[in-house]
């Protein structure tokens, strides 16, 4: 399967906090955005710039522009099977629409030659 990304603008930031914490201001906002809450935790996707200090910085976003059905098996495997084969880590997030990759800003070109590599593109 040939996925189309694009790169989104800014660095990004996860956050984990209490299961039971209320949900913060500064997590709405510009960007990507994701909010899930579970049974052992609260966890937020930001923008950097909005995020505590003690979140887990220095993350880009890559959108997976090829749009799929709910049910389309293969899209997540395809996106991160290249990056996870080159040794980087992905933190996967998934909408009703589309699915985002967060790779760590410093492995940013590296997850994007794995990707052209293995027969995607980026617009």
């Amino acid at each position: 399967m040939k996925l189309s990304f694009s790169t989104l603008t800014g660095g990004y930031s996860i956050c984990r906090l209490a299961a039971d914490a209320p949900l913060p201001d500064w997590a709405e906002g510009d960007g990507l955005v994701s909010i899930t809450r579970a049974e052992d935790e609260l966890s937020i996707v930001c923008l950097s710039e909005r995020a505590p200090l003690d979140a887990d910085h220095g993350w880009s976003a890559l959108r997976v522009d090829t749009v799929a059905e709910l049910d389309e098996p293969g899209v997540v495997m395809a996106a991160v099977t290249p990056i996870s084969s080159a040794g980087l880590g992905v933190f996967v997030i998934s909408t009703h629409l589309r699915d985002y990759l967060l790779v760590r800003t410093a492995e940013i070109d590296r997850a994007r030659t794995a990707l052209i590599g293995a027969g995607h593109d980026f617009t």
